[in-house]
């Protein structure tokens, strides 16, 4: 750990935090629409960075290098199929969600199939972020500052002591962040880490194939596409971690699921001042999407040359950073992980608290026709989000224990939740007079018979390929319900917009291009090109 480390991690991080402390200072939070929603006033550049770096965070980054690293390039599927779903999400799911003027996912449910409905995909979600979203977060961001930094070594304290310490400090910093600045103070850091997470996807690839070529770039380059070409096969097979069929299946469901549905990813786009802001918005993170690979996934094709064998492969990104790089340049990269874990890691508290406060709390409080200060709805709403960050504190130094991969768990602990609540969103968006117990009985056949795929038998099928199967089986049994117990007036969309909803008329042509530049990336890493 040298002095131009520090300081290259403290150039951008310092740069970070005066900004998030100057614009808290500049605006006051008093307003659940302002911690929540900023006074629904983004305009697209802020709409499009705080939904790409709300997705791309420490876990993403750690995880997507290890399975890279251990496989090959099938895993920038996660990142480039998703153009695909956020595309069809710009389409046809952001402008109804903006007609209805929906402040959560649970609101149109609620609308939908009635109140209990709502309230227990609320739950969900917020089981869903305490348990696996907000300590996965912080918890790669602990793995990537140890292996950045070196703690456990430096200090000579045990790995899981480094691992407990630096969950807690990152923790208590986005907690501070996140309920002294709200949702604006959050998309205005995620600007600056765009601008960072470019630079160091840049910066991080050239001084690894240097490295590789001793001081040559050409020559690392050259060994890069010559030398363990199998890692660049973005063209998954059935013994990979990312088959290509499931691009058609189960990873398309999941992405419809995320950019739709996903509460801390839509509360962004509902943020917008317009539909043409928020389709703007969607199409610039498209584009992200499509060039995160440079700090999602080459690193760990870098890795496999520099590293023969490694004991913890989630080390594979910050080891390498810490070799190949100049000090300065490894602490600004560093400096990029610790801002994105933030960044995710505040959307992840700001929507748990949406949830609460808006889907449980206040309904609770209407029913017993309590009357509360505005002041004190958002007091109550910080404190919640206190006590969720403490939760996730608590739970994420467990991960350490799991098997198989890190971001592997992460996305087959997601399947809980995912899937099966975008199978009744689905639902409800196609169909008109299937009920609310309809919603409810498909939400309890998809997770449990999930839950026996996973944690019972070894069906030997991968988890993608059984949601898309238990996707179709439910909507199926919604359908046979609806059938026989039909609503008995069919439900129709109230419009209650609270901006203006006309659409982009350009987006078409955007739409065309980022879909070919999708396909081109997976001709590039594949057999035909770079994979030969």
């Amino acid at each position: 750990m040298s002095a131009m480390m520090i300081a290259g991690f403290l150039f951008f991080a310092g740069i970070v935090v005066f900004t998030s402390w100057y614009r808290a200072g500049n605006a006051r939070v008093n307003t659940l629409n302002k911690l929540f929603f900023a006074n629904r006033s983004l305009g697209f550049v802020l709409v499009g960075s705080g939904l790409l770096f709300t997705n791309i965070n420490a876990a993403s980054i750690i995880g997507e290098n290890e399975l890279t690293y251990t496989n090959n390039m099938t895993v920038m599927a996660w990142g480039v199929s998703s153009v695909v779903a956020m595309l069809l999400v710009s389409e046809f799911i952001m402008p109804l969600y903006l007609k209805m003027g929906i402040a959560t996912t649970p609101d149109f449910l609620t609308a939908r199939y009635g109140a209990d409905v709502g309230r227990l995909v609320s739950v969900i979600f917020l089981v869903s972020y305490i348990f696996n979203l907000l300590p996965s977060v912080l918890y790669a961001g602990a793995v990537a500052f140890n292996g950045l930094f070196h703690f456990s070594d430096v200090c000579g304290i045990s790995y899981p002591t480094v691992i407990i310490v630096l969950v807690w400090i990152m923790g208590t910093i986005g907690c501070i962040v996140s309920i002294i600045g709200g949702l604006k103070a959050i998309t205005k850091l995620d600007i600056l880490l765009g601008v960072g997470f470019f630079c160091g996807g840049i910066l991080l690839p050239f001084f690894g194939l240097k490295y590789m070529g001793n001081g040559n770039i050409g020559e690392g380059l050259q060994a890069l596409l010559t030398k363990h070409t199998g890692h660049l096969n973005g063209i998954g097979t059935s013994h990979d971690a990312i088959p290509f069929g499931t691009l058609f299946t189960g990873m398309l469901l999941v992405n419809l699921y995320y950019w739709g549905t996903e509460q801390y990813i839509i509360q962004q786009v509902l943020s917008s001042k317009d539909l043409e802001t928020s389709q703007k918005g969607i199409a610039l993170a498209s584009l992200g999407k499509l060039v995160s690979p440079l700090l999602l996934n080459i690193p760990g094709i870098i890795a496999v040359h520099v590293f023969a064998n490694m004991h913890n492969t989630a080390e594979a990104f910050p080891r390498l950073v810490s070799m190949v790089s100049p000090p300065f340049v490894a602490g600004f990269i560093s400096a990029i992980i610790f801002v994105a874990s933030l960044t995710t890691f505040n959307a992840g508290l700001n929507s748990s608290s949406t949830l609460f406060m808006l889907n449980i709390y206040k309904p609770w409080l209407q029913k017993r026709s309590k009357q509360v200060t505005e002041k004190k709805l958002v007091r109550t709403a910080k404190q919640f989000e206190i006590m969720i960050c403490l939760a996730a504190m608590f739970i994420a130094p467990l991960i350490i224990f799991v098997k198989n991969g890190f971001y592997t768990y992460v996305q087959i602990v997601n399947g809980f939740f995912n899937v099966p609540i975008f199978t009744i969103m689905f639902m409800g968006f196609v169909t008109k007079r299937v009920p609310g117990i309809a919603a409810k009985i498909g939400l309890g056949f998809f997770i449990t018979c999930y839950a026996f795929t996973q944690l019972v038998i070894n069906t030997h099928i991968h988890f993608l390929h059984i949601l898309a199967i238990l996707f179709v089986l439910t909507c199926g049994l919604m359908l046979a319900i609806g059938k026989f117990y039909p609503m008995p007036v069919p439900y129709t969309l109230k419009l209650n917009n609270l901006v203006n909803i006309s659409p982009w008329k350009n987006r078409y042509y955007y739409a065309g291009i980022l879909f070919i530049l999708m396909i081109a990336m997976f001709v590039l890493f594949s057999p035909v090109i770079l994979a030969k």
